[in-house]
């Protein structure tokens, strides 16, 4: 993640647009904060006419119901105003969080897979959630806060003014000191409310690494060491709270002190007023109340300084995602893949991955060959060699660090992503299915397909009698990432989904290395009718996935040592017939 520290200001500016749509509801808000502020601040205004009519025995019932018709009237007003606020308001931080949650879930979409790989599922999750409802109360209250508080301070003066000029003066110079005061601990504040930001997201990703590794837990009997991984990482949160809470308890110390300061003076200097008789009794009263109104504010602004620095904190990590750039992306001038053969060459191709040192040698160390179209072509070598590599560049889910990989001739990093995926189909040895049903996970692999579709891929993939056995068919809830089904019935749904894909390039990543022989043997026969009529790159594990390939390529830590057919490789006695012969079964793990 970015680690360049913004100002509150760049950041404010930043999040400022996202009001665009909703300035309507904006300038009703604050004119609603505006009339029940005003409204408040008349109440004071009625006591001090109520009590200088009651001490100089001329106040009768017509005034007290003029004044009380009065305060139900600014009552009414008030309460319009605030159910308003209190509603539209928060709607419009609610649109707000959408929009803002849309706008970090495409830009995930457009990361490259080497940032998931590097990044912490449980931080951004946290990035989605978390840091965006911090921010939709920062989007309401905020402009609300601050507008109400200048309106409250600023009415308060001019009012305070008219009554005693010396008084007021003494008041107003203690405020912009007890601000000053508080915000000596706000500094240190911001950096606890960011580090406890920090700290929750390590704690998720915490939680779901753990949950989703927890037949593994179980299967070694870490309970107990994840316990304590999981404690020192929850202690260190209460250890970071506990620095928050301090530098709270701090705001509130300041406010304390600086209120019953304001109220001394008020009770000596105030009271003084009165018996020099340059004050009355009701106006006073009116100080002391207008004093609490201007001790709640500052109060109130001082408070919100928590839920302030959380919307900043949220809208400084939201801008952190927002202005990370994928290293993989479509080129100005990038074409449409069409009418796709299926060609592929690798041209002098070299390659590490991101994370590597420059000092690291290449997983790929220029390597070429050629595809033709529709040929079923295996790769076969010991592990580290490479294959599951050549297989993620195809696709441009990284990028080639020299050389050229051309697909129908053209360079991939010529064509549009989405292009060139679609036109790639791939069956992995991890199959991936999402929460739902089997019919959403079979028509992921293409937009309104019809149930005749559905019902052909399931077929063609071997999935169809089994998915007919459940209670409910194609509308059979599978669980997260497919609990529910076994090994083979996953690998077969993600066989149907590609089939209803049809793309004309197809990869097939050690599709069978995780099955059992029997399931094994069904799930190799929906295979070779997929790959039937397809440019096929097929990862070996076993002899039986490779030995009808039309040409299998023999890759090692030093290149490609071998190419031809099973035959002719075993013929050859090299490399390959080396590794037929050590263990003619699991060849190449």
């Amino acid at each position: 993640m970015e680690n360049r520290t913004y100002s509150d200001k760049e950041l404010i500016k930043k999040f400022i647009p996202y009001y665009k749509n909703y300035k309507d509801i904006l300038a009703k808000d604050l004119f609603s904060a505006f009339l029940t502020t005003v409204c408040e601040l008349l109440l004071p205004i009625l006591l001090s006419i109520l009590t200088d009519n009651a001490s100089n025995s001329s106040l009768t019932f017509d005034i007290i119901i003029k004044l009380t018709l009065l305060y139900i009237l600014t009552k009414l007003v008030e309460v319009a105003g605030r159910y308003f606020m209190q509603s539209y308001g928060h709607i419009m931080g609610a649109h707000i969080e959408k929009d803002m949650r849309a706008d970090i879930f495409k830009h995930f979409m457009t990361m490259s897979t080497a940032f998931f790989n590097e990044t912490k599922i449980g931080q951004l999750m946290s990035r989605m959630t978390t840091d965006l409802f911090d921010i939709t109360e920062f989007s309401h209250h905020c402009p609300e806060e601050f507008f109400i508080g200048f309106i409250k301070l600023s009415i308060s003066f001019i009012v305070l003014m008219t009554i005693n000029i010396q008084l007021t003066l003494l008041i107003y110079i203690i405020i912009p000191i007890m601000v000053y005061a508080a915000r000596i601990k706000r500094r240190a504040f911001s950096k606890s409310v960011k580090s406890e930001k920090k700290q929750i997201g390590e704690i998720n990703a915490s939680i779901e690494d753990t949950l989703l590794g927890i037949d593994v837990v179980k299967s070694f009997a870490n309970e107990e060491l994840e316990k304590k991984k999981f404690k020192k990482g929850n202690d260190k949160f209460v250890d970071i709270k506990k620095v928050k809470y301090y530098n709270m308890a701090s705001y509130n110390l300041i406010n304390q002190l600086f209120a019953g300061l304001m109220y001394g003076v008020l009770i000596v200097v105030g009271g003084y007023f009165v018996i020099k008789k340059s004050m009355s009794p009701g106006d006073l009263v009116a100080f002391v109340l207008y004093l609490n109104t201007i001790i709640a504010t500052v109060n109130r602004l001082v408070e919100f300084t928590d839920q302030y620095q959380k919307g900043i904190t949220g809208i400084e990590r939201f801008n952190e995602v927002m202005n990370l750039r994928s290293d993989i992306f479509d080129r100005e001038d990038a074409k449409e893949l069409k009418n796709v053969k299926g060609s592929i060459v690798f041209d002098k191709v070299f390659f590490k991955y991101p994370d590597q040192a420059e000092d690291d040698p290449w997983i790929l160390d220029n390597i070429s060959f050629n595809i033709n179209v529709g040929e079923n072509i295996a790769l076969v070598g010991p592990s580290g060699a490479g294959k599951s590599t050549i297989t993620k560049l195809i696709p441009r889910f990284y990028e080639v660090n020299k050389g050229e990989i051309r697909v129908d001739g053209i360079n991939i990093n010529n064509l549009t992503l989405e292009s060139l995926r679609n036109n790639i189909g791939i069956v992995q040895q991890d199959v991936y299915l999402f929460g739902g049903t089997i019919r959403e996970n079979i028509e992921y692999g293409k937009e309104n397909t019809t149930d005749e579709e559905i019902i052909e891929a399931s077929k063609l993939a071997g999935a169809y009698d089994f998915i007919m056995d459940f209670p409910y068919g194609f509308d059979t809830y599978i669980g997260e990432r497919g609990v529910k089904l076994s090994g083979g019935q996953k690998q077969r749904i993600s066989i149907a989904r590609v089939f209803l894909k049809n793309p004309p390039i197809l990869i097939l990543d050690e599709a069978t290395s995780s099955l059992d022989n029997t399931s094994e043997a069904i799930v190799q026969e929906s295979l070779e009718k997929l790959t039937k009529g397809r440019t096929t790159l097929t990862i070996a594990h076993r002899l039986s996935t490779i030995i009808n390939a039309d040409s299998i390529i023999v890759l090692t830590e030093d290149g490609i040592a071998e190419r031809g057919s099973h035959h002719e490789l075993l013929d050859k006695k090299g490399v390959y017939y080396k590794l037929y012969n050590s263990n003619n079964e699991d060849l190449f793990g």
